[in-house]
């Protein structure tokens, strides 16, 4: 039986990485016979520059059917002018809202290999292995009211409301427990319950959802503590769970701790496991079109589509493995280069991991 694997480029550097992960996804799908059938449509400033919005219906009928997406990125300065609502970015909030992927799965791991190439001593982040969670279609990027506004004094104010119900919290709760118990056992839930009543609520949540999940051990931290205690100590985190907001922040974050936010995968999820998967970076508009960009994080978000969406967990494995090999080897995109390594452009990364493969 088939599964339909929709590819989206997006803007900036995504058709160049995009284009070597679809070698890479035809390559295993040979090889362990899949049955997956690739089809493309466009999102974010290419889908606004041809139909006019970010996320148009043709996207939409195609996104709907879909078994899993891959998406390159979106936006770029070309956009900066067009009207909120057209933005390249709000196609984006757009999917995610359409095909209702509240659960955003960021893996911060570092490889040993790079241990060099982070920003933070190497004792610190030797064998660190992160799983963020992050809420991602509630909370002050989708809240309602929003708006920019006259006062009476003539000043403009701009105003955006952060709001989470009981049972958006509770779900993203139980996704992030779940994962805990595959894992080290250990969750943090971050938020400002000090000074946000949203936020206190979701604590109280978060809580009683522990009660169900003995074998978890769950811990609290405010957001500015939990940013300061990734840099800090960062190994002591298995699981954070958290909002939106904080989840985009926190995320970025914990991508340099790995050497590079090239290297980091992401999955968003809905609640049938139906799925979005895309580097954590953006679209890079500064070095579009050099051939640069490193298209492992792409590459990897193939390996969590294949096994958090479509359950194929050793052609999974595959992936992750050659990508190993391939940083063994000393080869490094500019993002990763560090002396002593040796340079590739985007395709030659790409061509070492199907070679590895």
């Amino acid at each position: 039986m088939s599964r339909n694997i929709l590819l989206m480029t997006g803007d900036g550097i995504g058709p160049e990485i995009v284009a070597e992960a679809s070698k890479v996804l035809d390559q295993v799908n040979s090889r362990f016979s899949l049955g997956l059938v690739m089809s493309e449509a466009k999102l974010g400033g290419q889908a606004y520059d041809e139909y006019g919005a970010p996320y148009p219906e043709a996207t939409r009928d195609k996104a709907r059917q879909a078994d899993a997406i891959l998406l390159g990125a979106v936006g770029g300065p070309k956009w900066d002018a067009v009207e909120r609502h057209l933005r390249p970015e709000q196609g984006l909030l757009d999917i995610r809202s359409d095909l209702q992927l509240f659960a955003n799965l960021r893996p911060a791991i570092l490889y040993p290999q790079l241990a060099d190439a982070s920003s933070l001593k190497p004792e610190l982040v030797a064998g660190l292995d992160i799983l963020i969670v992050r809420e991602l279609t509630g909370g002050i990027y989708f809240g309602e009211p929003r708006g920019i506004r006259i006062l009476e004094d003539g000043q403009r104010q701009g105003y955006n409301t952060d709001v989470y119900t009981e049972s958006e919290i509770r779900r993203i709760a139980e996704i992030g427990f779940e994962l805990a118990r595959k894992r080290g056992g250990r969750i943090c839930s971050v938020d400002k319950a000090n000074v946000l009543e949203v936020t206190l609520l979701w604590r109280e949540v978060v809580t009683e959802v522990s009660t169900n999940y003995p074998d978890v051990e769950l811990s609290h931290l405010y957001v500015d503590n939990a940013a300061m205690q990734l840099v800090a100590r960062p190994k002591q985190f298995d699981v954070i769970l958290t909002g939106n907001l904080f989840g985009d922040i926190l995320s970025d974050e914990a991508a340099m701790l790995t050497g590079s936010i090239g290297m980091l995968p992401s999955a968003s999820l809905n609640k049938e496991r139906r799925g979005m998967y895309e580097p954590c970076h953006g679209s890079a508009p500064d070095i579009t079109g050099q051939g640069i960009a490193n298209p492992l994080a792409t590459i990897l978000s193939l390996s969590m589509m294949l096994r958090y969406s479509l359950g194929e967990q050793k052609a999974a494995d595959s992936i992750d493995a050659a990508v190993g090999r391939v940083l063994d080897t000393g080869l490094r995109t500019q993002d990763i280069f560090t002396p002593g390594t040796t340079k590739a452009s985007t395709s030659e990364m790409g061509e070492a991991v199907l070679k590895e493969l």
